[in-house]
């Protein structure tokens, strides 16, 4: 899978100042020894990971890394006497994991890894644990993932999305089913393709015949300032870009299928309630929806972390009956339920979000909707997320 890199991708960072560590480069430390050649991140047959940082003159280095499970308070790393900083902890499961260093205070990617991930306001480095017959790259066809910067007529500025094609699409005349999947508020639309292994996951499930080959149009889910990137004001200029420009570039510029049975829409958190904005109102357009650790934001009490660990039993809350009675006659129009082929929720037991998809199923229960609902160990991470991927797009434009 080849990805195609826009020049004019932005990436600010805080970063200290830390000498050039390529062979025969530089020279640093105390008395201008030459600085030591080593490897980071480096990953072992037994599945651990070996994080390493020249900081000579730092007092303190600790890893941060939010999704791999058990690091907690473990992120030390211990200094050896040529200045280079070590940790070795797993062995952890397969899959991408992002990573910065702290180095007395700094936060800081690792200089020797080149490999990057994205996310809303930062840029993490990122390493692959292999071992997963989803995620790892294998010897399969591959698709390809380009960046593409369109104009937004609804929000008047340029804006970027990642585009997914399948094994053979350049070369062939075939339309294609879309799948457009939104990422979080915590990342951008280089989310999915990084970190997420998007590409990888749809490669290796259109090779074992487990999935229908496909679009995946991953957009950029914060069209509003940062100050205030989730609130309905900022949903609804998500939504806005997304039905006036998003959908009309793929339908024009990619061989897309544009009836209901070939058109989905997935996505995480605040992509999660983005897409029920998106496809609710327009059910008609959607055979297939999925909502990732998510529901319909702010519709209901306990959506901060936390939270009590279900709703109110005290009736339907303000919001949620608002909801309802702004989308009553799609909610209940008996036709567009026959055609809706999956409505999928997924969750973990740990996520403080669980609450808010407890509390939405709920509420397309009550209008004859039959949605399925995932509960997965866990909390609010891209191990999950990476596995609710591989497991609703299978269940896509299968009849």
């Amino acid at each position: 899978m080849r990805k195609l890199v826009g020049a004019s991708v932005a990436i600010a960072f805080v970063a200290i100042a830390i000498p050039q560590q390529t062979a025969g480069q530089g020279r640093g430390g105390r008395g201008g020894s030459p600085v030591p050649q080593f490897v980071s991140a480096e990953v072992g047959a037994d599945r651990k990971i070996t994080f390493r940082v020249y900081a000579p003159q730092a007092d303190a280095v600790r890893l941060a890394a939010s999704d791999i499970p058990g690091l907690g308070q473990n992120g030390q790393l211990t200094r050896a006497d040529n200045g280079v900083w070590q940790l070795t902890f797993g062995p952890i499961e397969p899959g991408s994991y992002r990573y910065n260093f702290n180095i007395d205070g700094v936060a800081t990617v690792d200089p020797r890894n080149p490999a990057i991930s994205e996310s809303n306001n930062n840029v993490w480095s990122l390493v692959h644990v292999p071992g997963s017959e989803l995620f790892d790259t294998r010897d399969v066809p591959h698709g390809a993932v380009a960046e593409v910067t369109y104009k937004s007529t609804a929000l008047g500025r340029f804006r970027r999305m990642h585009v997914y094609t399948p094994p053979g699409y350049e070369n062939g005349r075939d339309r294609y089913p879309v799948f457009y999947l939104l990422h979080g508020a915590g990342d951008n639309d280089n989310a999915w393709s990084t970190v997420g292994r998007a590409g990888f996951v749809l490669d290796n499930l259109i090779a074992a015949r487990k999935a229908k080959p496909m679009i995946v149009v991953m957009p950029a889910g914060h069209a509003a300032p940062a100050a205030d990137s989730i609130g309905q004001a900022a949903t609804d200029m998500f939504v806005n870009d997304f039905v006036s420009d998003v959908m009309p570039y793929v339908e024009k510029h990619y061989r897309v299928l544009t009836d209901r049975a070939n058109s989905a829409i997935a996505g995480l958190s605040m992509g999660g309630g983005q897409t029920l904005q998106v496809a609710i109102p327009r059910l008609e357009r959607f055979a297939y929806i999925g909502v990732f650790s998510s529901g319909l934001l702010g519709a209901f009490p306990g959506g901060g972390r936390g939270a009590a660990a279900a709703p109110p039993a005290s009736g339907v809350p303000a919001a949620a009956a608002a909801w309802e009675k702004q989308h009553a006659t799609k909610l209940d129009d008996a036709g567009l339920k026959r055609g809706l082929r999956l409505l999928w929720f997924g969750t973990g037991k740990e996520d403080f979000l669980m609450p808010t998809t407890v509390a939405t199923i709920d509420l397309f229960k009550r209008h004859g909707f039959a949605p399925v609902f995932v509960e997965s160990p866990g909390g609010h991470t891209w191990i999950n997320w990476r596995n609710y991927l591989a497991e609703f797009a299978p269940q896509l434009f299968r009849n």
